[in-house]
This record gives C-alpha cells, sequence and structure tokens, in this order.
C-alpha cells in the first residue's frame, strides 16, 4: 500500500474525508505512465469517466460529443485536452496543478490537437467508456497507432488504494451497513418489492451517500435471479428476501447483500442460508497477499458444490470495488493476478433455486499488510426475520 499516514478516526467514519491533493493526482499519474511503460504501451488515453476522475479529480458536468482526454505517455508532462467552454472547470480540478491543460475551440479539429501528443505507431491503452467517434477520429489523424482497453491492458490501475482511499471505502461500508439496521425495522409483508427498495435508497442518501447504484430486492422466486431489479410483486409471508445495495459516498463505492426471512423459515431455507454463510467464511478466510483471485472462488464454491449445490451457484465469487461499484480485480476460476494489500472487492457466493428462492451474503473485504483479510461490513451474516 501507499506510505501515506493511516486515517484517523474521524475519516474512517465518513465524517470528514481527506481531500485527495494535486501531489496525490502526480503519483496517480506517474504510476499509470510506469505502469503504461511495463505494458509495452507508449502512453495511455483517459475519456471522462471514473479513470480520469481517478487521475485528475475533474469529472465535466456534462459528457457530449466534444472531446475531452487526457494523454498520459512515459517520460512526457500529462496533457488535458478540453473543449475552451470547459476549460475553466477543468482549471479548477484537484488535480490540474499536476497535469498541462490544452483546450480547443468550436469550429476547431480536436484531433488536430490531440494528435501530437501521440507517438504514431504507438500502441495506447484507452479508457472502456471513451467514445468510439473519438477513437476512430484519432485513428484516422494517426493511422499508424493501435488501441486497446484499458481494462485489458491495465487491469490494476485504480486497483490497490491507499490509506485514505481505503478510509472513503470504510466509510461507504459503514453507511450501507447503517442503512441494513434501519430497513430491518420497516414491514416487508404485503408491500412490494419497489417499495423496500425505495425504503433502501433514502437509507443510503440518509446515512451519507452521494449516489445510488443499485437497490435489489428479490423476493420468494425472484431471489433466484442474482441481478433481478425491484419490481411490483408484493411480499409475502414466507419470503426469503435477498437485498442487495449500494453507491458511492465520498467518491467510493459500497456494496452489500443480505439475505433475510418473513416470519419463520423452513428448515431448508435455513439450511441454505446457512450453506452461503459458510461459503462466504471459507472465501474471506483465503485471502491474503500473494494468494491468486481465484483461489477466494475456488474456496467458496467448493463448500457450495461439496454440498451438492453446485450448479446453483450461477455467477462469480466477488468483483473489485473504488470509484465505481465494479471494476477488476474479479474473483473468478482462471484470474492469477495475485492479492496485494489495498485490493478491495466483493465475497459474495449464493446459490439460486429457480421459481422458489435465492440467498446471498455479501461484503467488501481488502488484504491487509499482516496478512489477514478485512472486512468492510460488519452487519450479521445470520439470517434476519422480518415482519
Amino acid at each position: 500500500m501507499s506510505s501515506t499516514p493511516a486515517p484517523g478516526a474521524a475519516e474512517e467514519r465518513g465524517e470528514t474525508p481527506v481531500p485527495f491533493t494535486a501531489d496525490d493526482y502526480r503519483a496517480r499519474l506517474a504510476r499509470a505512465a510506469e505502469s503504461a511503460a511495463d505494458a509495452g504501451l507508449a502512453g495511455v488515453i483517459v475519456a471522462p469517466g471514473p479513470d480520469l476522475v481517478y487521475l485528475t479529480g475533474y469529472q465535466p458536468t456534462a459528457i457530449t460529443e466534444r472531446l475531452t482526454a487526457l494523454v498520459v505517455a512515459p517520460g512526457r508532462e500529462p496533457v488535458l485536452v478540453v473543449p475552451t467552454l470547459e476549460a475553466p472547470d477543468a482549471e479548477k480540478a484537484a488535480g490540474a496543478a499536476a497535469l498541462t491543460l490544452r483546450d480547443w475551440t468550436d469550429g476547431k479539429d480536436p484531433y488536430a490537437v490531440t494528435a501530437p501528443l501521440l507517438d504514431d505507431g504507438g500502441r495506447f491503452g484507452v479508457s472502456d467508456n471513451a467514445w468510439a467517434m473519438h477513437l476512430l477520429g484519432l485513428q484516422k489523424a494517426l493511422p499508424g497507432t493501435s488501441y486497446v482497453s484499458l481494462t485489458e491492458a491495465l487491469p490494476m490501475l485504480r486497483g490497490v488504494k491507499d490509506a485514505h482511499e481505503l478510509a472513503r471505502i470504510a466509510a461507504a461500508g459503514a453507511a450501507a451497513d447503517r442503512a441494513y439496521g434501519e430497513i430491518l425495522k420497516v414491514r416487508f409483508a404485503g408491500r412490494r418489492e419497489t417499495d423496500v427498495a425505495a425504503d433502501l435508497a433514502a437509507l443510503l442518501l440518509r446515512f451519507g451517500h452521494s449516489q445510488v447504484d443499485f437497490t435489489v430486492v428479490g423476493s420468494g422466486p425472484n431471489g433466484a435471479n442474482p441481478h433481478h431489479e425491484a419490481g411490483d410483486r408484493v411480499i409475502e409471508r414466507g419470503d426469503m428476501v435477498v437485498l442487495d445495495f449500494g453507491g458511492l459516498k465520498h467518491g467510493y463505492g459500497s456494496d452489500t447483500t443480505r439475505t433475510v426471512h418473513v416470519g419463520e423459515p423452513t428448515d431448508e431455507e435455513r439450511r441454505v442460508h446457512d450453506l452461503v454463510r459458510e461459503a462466504q467464511q471459507a472465501g474471506f478466510e483465503a485471502v491474503r497477499p500473494g494468494v491468486a483471485c481465484q483461489e477466494v472462488d475456488r474456496a467458496a464454491r467448493k463448500v457450495i458444490t461439496d454440498a451438492g449445490y453446485g450448479e446453483y451457484f450461477i455467477h462469480r465469487t466477488g468483483h473489485g470495488i473504488g470509484v465505481t461499484t465494479h471494476e477488476p480485480p474479479y474473483m473468478i476460476e482462471g484470474e492469477e493476478l495475485p492479492i496485494v494489500p489495498g485490493m478491495c472487492f466483493s465475497i459474495e457466493p449464493g446459490v439460486y433455486l429457480p421459481g422458489r428462492f435465492g440467498v446471498r451474503i455479501e461484503d467488501i473485504v481488502t488484504a491487509t499488510e499482516d496478512g489477514a483479510g478485512h472486512r468492510f461490513n460488519n452487519t450479521p451474516h445470520e439470517m434476519a426475520l422480518v415482519d
């Protein structure tokens, strides 16, 4: 991890997040250039979106057809190309002092401004959300260039968090935990899934989230669909209900899942819930520096498979989290990337019985320097009974 000092208690609670400075962004830009060189790239081209926010602190108020692009290349000063009318906002970004701004006016060719920053014949990593028209425009100006997605070329560009990033993720996780504690107090039976989802969204905002990304409420048979969106189904007594929710607080993500039951569960429902809880714990215990990401998936999946439910665990065990709620690394078979301290990711095994019910339990976890895993979600894993 970074040598950044450990955050204070107030920062961990999310009350006073330490602002990122120009030096923080300068270090991120330098790491991006170094990582590009190590990957054999001539540089990276970053469009508006999470990569740009991470590297510069700049997020345009509106993303339009006008070209905005950050160019980071080994041995060169990073340059942010922006439309002239947006330059004043870009100059106010926290990382503006760490780069050079170059603007272009309407009626001019933005690719003529950007092309001199690139080596014709070079291979560049491009942020995944870059517009095709902009990439094709650059390729037309520099036909010898080639491009690869940043997720493919530099999957860990944002993967390892420093102490202040970890504090923000901790604060987001704590806020999601508080939302879960409150949702257990509301009535479930006789209300629609969308009603409970709205309650969850309001609670996330109440506890400091600036953005709600998802509030999955899967009741009864709907819980057997891992990405079921809350619908008009009326929740009934006897339903298992999967609650998966998260968003951004102080610019960093939360994502947690708990499965509750309306009234008393059956013996089978308890057995499946206990199985998923055991699998989630096994995945957590597999977390340590140097272990391949796939080992977390293997540990959780083995528990479920050995119990005879392997065919009903139909997704990866986890995903990274940071300035977005889903990002590399991924806890999945075949991912041999080693876990390092400061990586943050979910562990969320599940069992989904079609037409009947589903169970998922999820925490956000990081690997620590002392070799152990650390949870950012600390609500009970036991099945909660709701009315």
